[in-house]
Parts: structure tokens; C-alpha cells; sequence
């Protein structure tokens, strides 16, 4: 798994495995299995005919009956979360943009405290949205600004490069052209940690003043180094997909929607930065 709001959940995170007889064998779900001959046959017995009539003939039962997981509450959940840091960060680019740094820093704390948290906190999710809506709203001007062009012009771009990117992510896992395999995700970690420690001592290097500017992600290289970047943003799309497919099948309760949309919501999030700056960089290299 690449996405920590995933991978640290033991919902959604990858099936265990554990060994009997030496061989493996996948850990049972603890969610949706049917559990049967569990009141022994003297419950059986003593049900008589009216109860058993009312149950064959009553409907069955849909997962908002059994308040387990469906794809329409993460979709719900998810477009709120959006809606609101939508709102937030046009508020913070009208009245208040240098508060990025606060929301940065909030968004950071809430971020970490949400991933390892075994259960989902909707109040700490909702703030977390909150703070990445400073954060968007006032990184988003000054990048525009960067880039020597209308700064709305420069966020749209990005908005848009966005949604297409999520959109392309999912055709591509729900057609099954690209699968979740054990190679895809080992292979998108050692990149994703690759792209981390280049990212370090970019930023040392340019804070410690060595180099300038955008530092090592200027030029032609930026350029490659952000198209890297958002590719590796997709392809934890894809995981993320993944992951949210998987809790529903097992039947997860319906409370852990709230952790499957934060999850998207820390995908996308990223997903824009790389292409913010992207954009800005391209521009401001022309």
C-alpha cells in the first residue's frame, strides 16, 4: 500500500496471512461473514412456524439495513469533503492567503493523527479538510503568482488536470487495465520513497540557501521530475480504488467511509500540489 490512511488500516489495508500446517492462508474478514450454526439446533427448534414464515417472506436485507460499507457513502463523504475545502480555501485566497503556513502545519497534525487512528473520527477528518482548505487557498495564490500569470488561470488549470487525472485513474482500474498486484505496489513504494528522499534534500538544499530557486526541480528537469510525480500520484489512485473495493466487499461498517474518503481527499490533495507546481514551473521557465 502507498497511501498511510490505507496501508495502517486494518479495514482496508492488505488481507494477513497466517501459516497452518506450513502453509499460508488468508486471515478470515472480521466484517460480513456468516456465522452459521451459532445458536445450536434447541434455537432452531424452538422458532415456530409463524416467526419462520415471517422471516422467508420479509425483504432482504441491503447494506443500509446492516449499516455496512457501499461505494455511495464514500462518494458522499468524499464530494462533502471536497465541497467544503473548496470553500475554505476560496475564502483564505479572498481574505486571509498568508495563513497557508498555519494550515500546512494543522493540515500536517490532523493528517498524521487521522492515518494511525484506528478508528475514523469524522470531527477530525472535517478539520483536517478545513486545514488543507487554508493551506490550498493561500499556496494556490502564490504559486499563481509565481508563474506570472492570472493566478485563477493557473489553479483552473490545475483543478482541471486534476479531475481528469482521478477520472483516467478510475477508468483504468474499473476496466481492469491496470490491476493492484503485489509487483504494482512494491514497485510504487520504493518510488514513492525514492521521490520522498529526492524531495528532502531538494528542499534542504534550497532552505539552506546551496540553491536557488526551485532548486533541482527547475528547468527541463522539473518538469520531468513533476510528471513523475503526478504518475506517482495516479497510480495511488488506483491503490486507493483498490483498497476502498475490498472494504466493501468484506462488509465494513458504514463509519469507515469517513476513512476512505480522507484517504482520497490526502491523494487529491497532493495530486494538485504536484500539478500546481508543475504549471508554475513550466510557466516560469518560458
Amino acid at each position: 500500500m502507498s497511501n498511510p490512511v490505507f496501508s495502517n488500516s486494518d479495514v482496508f489495508g492488505e488481507p494477513r496471512r497466517t501459516a497452518r500446517g506450513g502453509g499460508a492462508a488468508t486471515a478470515p474478514s472480521p466484517y460480513g461473514q456468516p456465522q452459521y450454526g451459532q445458536y445450536g439446533t434447541a434455537g432452531a427448534q424452538a422458532a415456530d412456524a409463524a416467526s419462520l414464515e415471517n422471516m422467508y417472506n420479509a425483504p432482504s436485507a441491503t447494506t443500509a439495513d446492516t449499516k455496512r460499507l457501499t461505494y455511495d457513502d464514500v462518494i458522499i463523504k468524499t464530494g462533502g469533503l471536497l465541497a467544503l475545502l473548496v470553500v475554505v480555501a476560496a475564502a483564505t485566497w479572498t481574505f486571509a492567503p498568508g495563513l497557508w503556513p498555519v494550515g500546512m502545519i494543522a493540515g500536517l497534525v490532523l493528517g498524521l493523527v487521522n492515518a494511525f487512528k484506528k478508528k475514523p473520527s469524522p470531527v477530525l477528518i472535517t478539520l483536517y479538510a478545513v486545514a488543507e482548505g487554508v493551506f490550498l487557498g493561500g499556496v494556490s495564490l502564490l504559486f499563481g503568482s509565481i508563474a506570472g500569470e492570472n493566478a485563477v488561470g493557473v489553479v483552473l488549470q490545475a483543478i482541471v488536470a486534476t479531475m481528469a487525472t482521478f477520472a483516467a485513474a478510475l477508468f483504468l482500474f474499473k476496466s481492469g487495465r491496470v490491476r493492484v498486484t503485489p509487483k504494482f505496489t512494491r514497485w510504487l513504494l520504493i518510488a514513492l520513497v525514492g521521490y520522498m528522499a529526492f524531495s528532502l534534500i531538494n528542499v534542504v538544499l534550497t532552505w539552506t540557501g546551496v540553491l536557488e530557486g526551485w532548486g533541482m526541480r527547475s528547468g527541463a528537469l522539473g518538469i520531468i521530475v513533476g510528471l513523475v510525480a503526478v504518475g506517482l500520484a495516479a497510480a495511488s489512485l488506483i491503490v486507493d480504488f483498490d483498497a476502498i473495493k475490498r472494504g466493501v466487499e468484506q462488509g465494513v461498517p458504514s463509519t469507515y467511509a469517513w476513512t476512505a474518503a480522507f484517504g482520497l481527499i490526502v491523494t487529491l490533495v497532493w495530486l494538485y500540489l504536484e500539478f500546481l507546481r508543475l504549471i508554475a514551473i513550466f510557466n516560469s521557465s518560458e
